[in-house]
C-alpha cells in the first residue's frame, strides 16, 4: 500500500492491513463502552463496559465478557443466568474508543429477564419481551 497520497486527515487505522488488530483506546479509566447487538435481527440488546482483559477474553473464548463497574470485576455474560452471548464479530468505531459486539444471544440479555435492556420507552411503556423470571435465576 502506498502512503504517498495520504491526506492530513487520514488516520493510522485507515492504513491497517486486513487481519491487523486495532489498538483500542481504553482512555484514562481503562474502559470503553460496548453495545451488544443481535447479529441476526439488529436489535440493540445492551450497553456495558469493556476492559482490556474483557476484550481479550471475548476474543479468546468467543463469548462476551464485560467489566462490571459496580462490582469492580471482569464478568462473562450469562455466567450466572446461562444466557450467554456468542460473539459473531467485534467492531470498533472510527475513534477506536467504543466497541460493537454482534452476538447470538441465548435467552434474555437483560438481568430483569427481558430480551433487551431497552425494553421500555421513556414514558414507561413496556415494548420488549420478557424471556425469564429473574427471581428464579438469580
Amino acid at each position: 500500500m502506498s502512503h504517498e497520497h495520504a491526506g492530513a486527515g487520514d488516520t493510522a487505522e485507515s492504513e491497517l492491513e486486513d487481519g491487523d488488530v486495532i489498538d483500542v483506546d481504553f482512555g484514562e479509566n481503562g474502559l470503553v463502552p460496548a453495545v451488544a447487538q443481535d447479529a441476526e435481527t439488529g436489535e440493540v440488546l445492551m450497553l456495558a463496559y469493556v476492559s482490556p482483559e474483557a476484550l481479550e477474553q471475548s476474543r479468546e473464548t468467543g463469548l462476551a465478557h464485560y467489566y462490571s463497574r459496580s462490582r469492580d470485576e471482569l464478568w462473562k455474560k450469562g455466567g450466572t443466568s446461562g444466557n450467554v452471548q456468542r460473539i459473531e464479530e467485534i467492531r470498533v468505531d472510527c475513534d477506536a474508543d467504543s466497541l460493537l459486539y454482534l452476538v447470538d444471544q441465548d435467552g434474555g440479555a437483560c438481568h430483569t429477564g427481558f430480551h433487551s435492556c431497552f425494553h421500555r420507552t421513556i414514558e414507561g411503556e413496556e415494548v420488549g419481551e420478557r424471556m425469564f423470571d429473574p427471581d428464579e435465576v438469580y
